[in-house]
């Protein structure tokens, strides 16, 4: 059971980062410097601007803001249960 769940939070971990790569392509194309070296530091304000951007241009934040935020609760929520049961 708590492989199931530690391979859940995996593949929630990474659809974050297809997440986040979606957000730094649209922020690159709407000519937002990014710092390539510094984005692991710099990714919450990236995925900031990317609300930002979004909801001055249709009123709510981009569909990849949610993607990434839901998929990073996922992950933290399905790792914590997996390592829960493991120790039980």
């Amino acid at each position: 059971m708590s492989e199931i769940l530690l391979f859940a939070g995996i593949l929630s971990a990474l659809w974050g980062v297809v997440s986040s790569i979606a957000i730094i392509s649209f922020l690159s194309a709407r000519g937002e410097k990014i710092n390539f070296f510094l984005l692991k530091l710099l990714l919450f304000r990236y995925v900031t601007r990317y609300s930002e951007i979004t909801t001055g241009e249709s009123g709510r934040p981009g569909s990849w803001y949610y993607s990434y935020i839901v998929s990073m609760i996922l992950a933290f929520v399905f790792v914590i249960a997996g390592i829960i049961v493991r120790t039980r």
